[in-house]
């Protein structure tokens, strides 16, 4: 090999190594992104699995059972209402929607 010909496979190389670093990169981010959802996940279980034991020690439903239930979901963390039911509240900050169904007599 001449030199041109070592200073292109070095080029060549140093070139795969950059698109190899750009993959390793965007592993890097798709993981953490994998983390950050199981680290939610483990914690609304962990707040289900606890309303589950509560509710199995007090053994009784009440007249406004469902009402509580709505009450317990809100307070956990997420939306009650029907444009967001079920999806997280970002910081556990306040929906009026949410608010104004659990204030409905």
């Amino acid at each position: 090999m001449d030199k041109k010909e070592i200073f292109d496979a070095l080029d060549d190389f140093s070139q795969e190594l950059l698109l190899t670093l750009a993959e390793v990169d965007a592993i890097k981010k798709h993981l953490q992104g994998v983390i950050d959802e199981n680290t939610a996940l483990r914690l609304e279980n962990s707040k289900l699995r606890e309303r589950l034991e509560k509710e199995d020690k007090t053994g009784h439903k009440t007249s406004n059972f469902g009402k509580e239930n709505l009450e317990n979901i809100y307070e956990d963390g997420f939306h009650i209402c029907t444009f967001s039911y079920g999806q997280r509240r970002d910081n556990d900050e306040p929906c009026m929607f949410c608010v104004e169904l659990l204030n409905r007599d």
